[in-house]
């Protein structure tokens, strides 16, 4: 006897359920499938089953409006609960149903034509009952619809009664603001229950008769795309395989974030957003703590540059935009003191606060010196260099050790990187700024360096842009380098600058008190696989469901969520086989390509 006949042959004693044995089991009969995936215990109610540890409730729809709009039914199938939906379709032979339509059509036409002859006042919904069963017995005759007992039986499961009603609750109150209407099978939860699991057989027999036309509003298959008329493809939808097609500039900010581990895909994404964009008139600029840009920079004909202590490519922290039409050199003056007062914080190690006021006195005062005021034309006067800088600052009371740690950057191993004047130019479409052979510790000030070379060429002419910066936890790491970042997200619209920040650690990147209002400043955000040590505080961050934990948890490579504005969908990030050449970063890919290239060079 099998394990589920024993169960019912205990309920139709009355007796009471005692938990099953594995004697008992072996004793009943041969152990099979049923029996190891039934539950422990079994109790019906009237109104929910318990399976075990959990509940479930079965409801049917009882009652439908005169009209249904498209995918009415897709709020149900993508509601963020565990629940099974049955739909149950019985073809309706058209010949039986006609005879019953005239029979039907000559009551509702006897009941117009007796209100006639009383003198009442036609009522509204015999007229538009005549009119609805006119029509459709006209399509049913020529064959344009069919006629279907449906049944549509929905199963909630919950641990505990109030959570079933919190669901019950919420199920309705969607579907009644569709005028359809549900009813918990009372007394018929077994019978609703076995409709509604996988073995196709429509026990509760609650039926009601749609045609073709409001039945397939009910298809199930639907789930949410991100498909828009304009934009770039990121990927696939893994629910419904439609195409992820975006525009971050369409959105009320132009901002991105990316969070994944190591070796899951974050910055071949990310070369493959870069590639497409760039087909659309879009300037890009990378800061690139790796060197995985440059390849791609070579085979789209744009510029890189490596910012190391021993490169020929140089930033002068002290350059000055020119003011654009709705901002005064004063602005731009103070605005860029403050950012050089902050780029000194990082590289002398802290300050005081005196030594914060000494600072931000030197630096107007070294601009003074090269006559720079509030009134000049910054386009037609050379910047002070940093040794100027130090020359002044060596003068003003209360500066030694100031000097002193400044030195290494005018005079000691350092001097070649930050002490010269600028070189660089930002005149093409694909910029790269890689900072992987500079010293751990110079590359927060490099980075804070080319951002803030990068924010003033993007003030100075209004062009689209994005701006990448990969490995951002290293400029989250000071509050200074992770401050002005959030600056530039905040303000970055104005000036038509999208910014995309990606890292790999997630928990240095939230450490940091910009690090949530980056992501809340950010419209697009993308998940891929994650570590275990760090998916809780990204589900609490990102407030994720359970399965979309685990499906973080279990993705492949280039797979992940895909969030824009309020909608997100499962991702698979696909590229062409020429994409996929430009833009790989697997280890052994490169060898082969470089193997390759190097025959073709020979040859």
């Amino acid at each position: 006897m099998a394990f589920l006949d024993f169960l019912k042959k205990q309920r139709d004693s009355q007796a009471p359920i005692a938990p099953i044995l594995p004697e008992q089991i072996y004793k009943e009969g041969v152990l099979e499938l049923q029996d190891v995936i039934a539950p422990s215990a079994l109790k019906i109610t009237p109104r929910e089953i318990n399976l075990g540890d959990k509940i479930a409730r079965t409801f049917f729809v009882m009652s439908y409006p005169r009209t249904l709009t498209d995918s009415w039914f897709a709020p149900i199938i993508n509601l963020d609960k565990v629940l099974d939906i049955s739909i149950y379709i019985h073809p309706i032979d058209s010949g039986e149903i006609l005879k019953k339509f005239q029979k039907k059509v000559a009551e509702v036409q006897s009941q117009i034509m007796s209100r006639e002859e009383k003198g009442l006042v036609r009522d509204p919904v015999l007229d538009t009952a005549y009119q609805d069963l006119e029509s459709l017995r006209d399509q049913l005759q020529q064959a344009q619809e069919k006629l279907f007992d449906v049944g549509v039986y929905i199963t909630i499961y919950g641990t505990t009664a109030e959570e079933l009603d919190k669901s019950e609750s919420e199920i309705k109150s969607m579907l009644e603001s569709r005028l359809v209407y549900v009813k918990p099978a009372l007394f018929q939860q077994e019978q609703g229950f076995k409709s509604v699991i996988p073995l196709g057989r429509d026990e509760l027999g609650v039926h009601s008769k749609l045609n073709s036309s409001p039945l397939s509003s009910i298809f199930p298959f639907v789930s949410f795309d991100l498909t828009s008329d304009k934009g770039i493809l990121y990927g696939v939808n893994r629910h419904n395989a439609s195409l992820v097609l975006f525009d971050r500039f369409s959105l009320e900010n132009y901002n991105s974030v990316i969070f994944a581990k190591s070796g899951s895909g974050k910055s071949y994404a990310t070369k493959l957003e870069i590639l497409r964009t760039l087909m659309f008139d879009t300037e890009v600029i990378v800061i690139d703590p790796e060197r995985e840009y440059e390849f791609l920079s070579q085979a789209v004909g744009g510029r890189y540059f490596n910012i190391s202590l021993n490169s020929e490519h140089h930033i002068n922290p002290f350059d000055l935009a020119p003011p654009r039409e709705d901002e005064s050199p004063a602005d731009v003056l103070r605005s860029n003191i403050v950012a050089l007062v902050g780029m000194f914080r990082i590289m002398l190690g802290g300050l005081t606060p005196e030594e914060d006021a000494i600072i931000d006195k030197a630096i107007t005062e070294t601009y003074a010196l090269k006559d720079i005021t509030v009134d000049s034309n910054f386009a037609e006067i050379e910047p002070p260099l940093l040794s100027d800088f130090e020359l002044v600052l060596a003068g003003m009371e209360g500066s030694e050790s100031l000097v002193q740690r400044l030195s290494k950057y005018t005079k000691g191993t350092w001097s070649g990187f930050i002490n010269q004047p600028t070189n660089v130019d930002l005149n093409k479409r694909f910029v790269v700024f890689s900072v992987r052979d500079m010293e751990d510790d110079l590359k927060p000030v490099a980075m804070y360096l080319i951002t803030h070379y990068i924010w003033n060429a993007v003030r100075k002419n209004l062009k689209k842009r994005l701006l990448v910066i990969d490995e951002a936890w290293w400029m989250m790491k000071s509050d200074d380098t992770a401050s002005f970042l959030y600056g530039m997200a905040k303000r970055g619209r104005k000036y038509y600058l999208g910014l995309a920040t990606i890292t790999q650690d997630v928990d240095d990147f939230l450490k940091s008190p910009y690090g949530l209002p980056m992501i809340t400043n950010s419209s697009i955000q993308i998940l891929l696989k994650q570590s275990p040590t760090t998916i809780d505080t990204l589900q609490k961050t990102f407030n994720l469901s359970d399965e979309e934990k685990f499906l973080l948890l279990e993705s492949d490579v280039g797979e992940g969520i895909f969030f824009a504005g309020l909608k997100h969908v499962a991702i698979k990030v696909i590229a062409s086989y020429t994409e996929d050449q430009i833009i790989t970063s697997d280890p052994s890919q490169v060898l082969a390509l470089r193997k390759k290239r190097a025959e073709v060079a020979v040859q």
